[in-house]
């Protein structure tokens, strides 16, 4: 146990005797144990003391040191942890590059069959769609090379020196509290027993010449270990499709290249004050703790580096995210240059459809209960996830870009920086309010089997319960009910029945489903929530008791032929 504390558990070098006296805490702790042993018999009285003022102590640092590297193992785990995960999302990336070139092969091969086949222009719009998706996955596999490159040079080159010079400072501290409760308990026995005063002398000679950088220097040298830093990983090509180890930037590509990029940016900029305010508490309570360990009467200096501690864990976690975000914003910067594309991006949100509705980008369906797209709340077009990077930030009623938009409420205190849109007259659609949902008459219907819902999109109805249909079967097998208690949401439609005076509701039971209108006026949009219209340009109404016709006086709502939603003057159309 002696030769474990001095030279470690397993050494790199042989060791004898001699190498362990050279520990001078090893020496001053034999000049400890023989005072100790010698008067042991005459002291009972300062036995107790001993007891309270020295074995309490050292078990309660004992405690707190144990707790405080268990930390720091974990801070280690985490790091550990979090680069085996960047190193997993390369391999996940490789593995996703390698079955889309794998599909895009057998696109090719498909394509090339169907020469005079009269779906060829579909198929090849297939495959032209199949090959972007391929050049994605590429240009995302490149970057999580990067990432986890620049991950695994801050794991070693970073966080791994610094914990391992805070354990080393933590074990100095240990070692220096443990000293002078020694010496405390060597004060006690000097003040009870004058008798004893000479060894004791001895003893608290041989304290006071405890060097712990020497020590410290001494168990170093026992265990000094070879070391090499893993090489870089590189690009690897599919098997099946030969390229090179640079980002592609043909149009679609470039466009989610430009994308991630933006929003790399806004990304880091957000993280740069975060990481500025970390800092500072680091920098205060590593102050704070050299002040609470020379004064001891400002209060513990244990929930002081406690919160050290944790700072230092917090702005490692951030200076890993700002290695992301370089890296992945250094990569694409060195492929594209200061070609950002469009600065007005779509301000997605998640959103469920229950009905299908075509993608803006790849004009496929989105259909499912669960949130499997994105609408833009700025101009209404709606995507697949997959699909939002991949769209040019073009947004028509999109703001220049988040950045600009952090920087100007960054200077919201100075009355010359704010935004001119603040001050513009309100539009006449501001003034205009949707029909409210109670002033409808919905048909009504009785449930004949006991349903629970499966998902916060369903609502759950018993046998016998009449409900309010809000929204017809639109072929999906669904139909949209609210009950007495005010709640709505989805149910089977055969689980309904309706009375004979309430003819089964339709799509056509609705006033604006799937009914269209032709402008017969130019109109131009004056508000967010507005549309423009082309003279003779078809317009498609929303459906809904609070859509299309239903919205208000003298405003409709409906879908121009860029598929955006909003409101227009209802004079301004006619029925088709």
């Amino acid at each position: 146990m002696e030769a474990s504390f001095i030279v470690g558990d397993e050494p790199t070098k042989a060791w004898d005797e001699s190498a362990l006296k050279q520990n001078t805490l090893d020496r001053a702790y034999d000049h400890i144990i023989e005072s100790m042993s010698n008067t042991a018999d005459d002291h009972l009285n300062v036995a107790d003391a001993l007891s309270s003022q020295v074995v309490d102590v050292l078990k309660a640092v004992a405690r707190t040191n144990d707790e405080t590297k268990k930390k720091e193992m974990q801070f280690f785990q985490k790091l550990v942890a979090d680069r085996d995960r960047t190193y997993a999302d390369r391999l996940k990336a490789k593995q996703k590059y390698d079955e889309e070139c794998g599909d895009v092969d057998l696109h090719r091969q498909k394509q090339g069959r169907a020469h005079d086949d009269r779906h060829a222009e579909r198929i090849a719009r297939q495959a032209d769609q199949q090959r972007n998706d391929m050049l994605n996955c590429k240009n995302t596999y490149i970057i999580s090379i990067a990432i986890s490159n620049k991950i695994k040079d801050k794991f070693y080159n970073q966080d791994l020196p610094e914990l391992e010079d805070q354990l080393q400072i933590l074990q100095a501290k240990l070692l220096e509290r443990f000293t002078k409760i020694l010496q405390h308990a060597q004060v006690l026995q000097t003040n009870h027993l004058d008798v004893l005063k000479s060894r004791l002398v001895s003893v608290e000679s041989a304290l006071s010449e405890i060097n712990i950088v020497g020590d410290q220097s001494l168990f170093i040298d026992y265990n000094i270990r070879p070391f090499t830093a893993p090489n870089d990983w590189k690009f690897e090509p599919c098997a099946t499709f030969y390229d090179t180890d640079e980002l592609n930037t043909d149009p679609a590509p470039k466009v989610f290249l430009q994308n991630k990029l933006t929003r790399g940016r806004i990304k880091l900029q957000e993280l740069g004050p975060l990481m500025e305010t970390k800092r500072r508490d680091v920098e205060k309570f590593s102050k704070l703790a050299e002040a609470y360990e020379t004064e001891h009467s400002l209060g513990s200096i244990d929930e002081i580096a406690d919160s050290y501690m944790e700072s230092r864990h917090q702005l490692a976690h951030f200076g890993s995210s700002e290695c992301i975000l370089e890296a992945e914003i250094d990569v694409i910067e060195s492929a594209i240059g200061d070609d950002v594309g469009a600065q007005t991006p779509h301000t997605f949100k998640s959103s469920s459809f229950s009905i299908p509705t075509t993608c803006g980008y790849c004009k496929a369906s989105i259909w499912g209960l669960s949130k499997q797209g994105k609408t833009c709340k700025a101009c209404g077009l709606c995507v697949h996830s997959k699909c939002e990077l991949k769209l040019p930030a073009d947004c028509q009623h999109g703001t220049v870009s988040r950045a600009s938009s952090v920087l100007s409420r960054k200077s919201l205190s100075s009355p010359s920086t704010i935004s001119p849109r603040a001050t513009q007259a309100p539009t006449p659609s501001s003034f205009v309010h949707s029909t409210h949902e109670e002033d409808v008459r919905y048909p009504t219907a009785r449930v004949v089997f006991d349903f629970a819902a499966s998902s916060e999109f369903e609502l759950t109805v018993k046998d016998g319960e009449v409900v309010k249909v809000m929204e017809p079967d639109d072929g999906s097998g669904w139909v949209k009910v609210a009950d007495t208690r005010g709640n709505d949401g989805l149910v089977p439609a055969s689980y309904l029945e309706y009375d004979e005076a309430n003819v089964t509701p339709t799509a056509s039971s609705f006033a604006s489903q799937g009914s269209g209108d032709f402008a017969i006026y130019q109109y131009v949009a004056r508000g967010s929530d507005e549309i423009s219209l082309a003279d003779g340009e078809m317009i498609e109404l929303s459906s809904g008791p609070t859509g299309g016709r239903h919205y208000g006086d003298g405003w409709w709502e409906g879908f121009n032929s860029a598929r955006q939603r909003g409101i227009f003057p209802s004079n301004y159309v006619e029925p088709a």
